[in-house]
């Protein structure tokens, strides 16, 4: 399926990853509409990140997803949808599971209930690695037991069994992608890599805070992220297995402590390391090993990534120097400044 002049629509367009994915959309000559969550600030998120002569081919829709007569109508001439608007803090969704059962569950049931009703070709859903829990088994695949070991987790589950149902129930053209740990510019200071990235090279702060060093994660950049996205896209609709997932990832684990270790060898900055035990998860929320297999994805589009770790590492703390040097960043407590 050729992508270019199709009709498209991204959910959670100016998030991190879906700002990414509207910048190659317009790229590769696709007709790109980008639902932004509604605010009283006017602000785009991460699109205005991009630069004018991408965002001008960019119709920007201000709403919610959890309107459905809102959805309903901007789904009606959409060829392809991408799904990524959601809720995804895992700290914040201890202290408020409501608002992730609103957005993540009901709000993926206003995008299948759009799908359903208009004329999409094929949706592709966000899933999350964190669907799975500490791995039973390494590397993890698509058949791996689901686990919610936190109300984010539990929401992203529900949703994805809200899309099986609605392809076996209704016959709709929808798939789940589920990337691992997606890292790289414009990604929130609630990540761990930007988190550090920032301590490090903000000069007023001293010191640089982090959690559990000891997990494991399988890190992918995010232009990696969204290649996967276009190739599950452009797949031959008959060939797709439709209210299934593919897992995309490097199909190795890093520890964070490991991270930390590469970002300031790096970056040449050295500081205080500081454990901070308000950043560890419950114990039996905290999720120790996440390692994917991505053989179904490659199998279906030839789909890996092309980047090293190291490669999209530096590109990450390239940004935010830049981030940094035009004072585009703001002040945080979660820093000891």
């Amino acid at each position: 399926m050729n992508i270019k002049k199709n009709n498209i629509l991204v959910t959670g367009a100016e998030g991190f990853i879906g700002s990414h994915l509207c910048e190659r959309l317009v790229k590769i000559g696709a007709n790109v509409k980008a639902l932004v969550l509604y605010n009283s600030f006017n602000k785009d998120g991460w699109l205005e990140d991009i630069s004018d002569d991408i965002k001008k081919d960019i119709e920007i829709l201000n709403g919610d997803i959890r309107d459905q007569e809102f959805i309903k109508n901007i789904c009606r001439k959409s060829d392809i949808i991408f799904h990524l608007a959601a809720l995804i803090s895992i700290p914040y969704s201890y202290n408020s599971p409501s608002s992730y059962v609103d957005t993540n569950i009901l709000g993926s049931l206003n995008i299948l209930e759009a799908a359903r009703s208009g004329n999409c070709k094929k949706l592709i859903s966000t899933s999350t690695s964190e669907v799975y829990g500490t791995a039973q088994q390494i590397p993890i695949d698509e058949m791996h037991k689901l686990q919610a070991q936190s109300p984010y987790a539990a929401s992203k589950i529900s949703a994805d069994f809200l899309l099986e149902s609605f392809v076996r129930s209704f016959n709709i053209p929808a798939v789940i992608l589920r990337p691992f740990n997606t890292y790289g510019p414009r990604q929130s200071e609630r990540a761990v890599i930007p988190s550090i990235i920032r301590q490090l090279l903000d000069q007023k702060i001293k010191s640089i805070k982090v959690g559990n060093l000891e997990t494991m994660r399988d890190f992918n950049y995010v232009k990696d992220t969204v290649n996967a996205f276009i190739a599950i896209a452009q797949a031959t609709t008959n060939k797709l297995e439709l209210g299934t997932a593919y897992n995309a990832g490097t199909g190795k684990a890093v520890s964070i402590h490991k991270v930390l270790k590469k970002l300031i060898s790096i970056s040449g900055v050295n500081k205080k390391i500081i454990i901070d035990k308000k950043r560890f998860r419950p114990n039996n929320s905290e999720v120790y090993n996440l390692v994917a297999s991505s053989k179904k994805l490659n199998k279906l589009t030839n789909w890996k990534p092309e980047f090293s770790l190291e490669q999209g590492l530096q590109e990450t703390i390239e940004w935010w120097k830049r981030r940094i040097q035009s004072n585009k960043i703001r002040k945080s407590s979660n820093y000891a400044i």
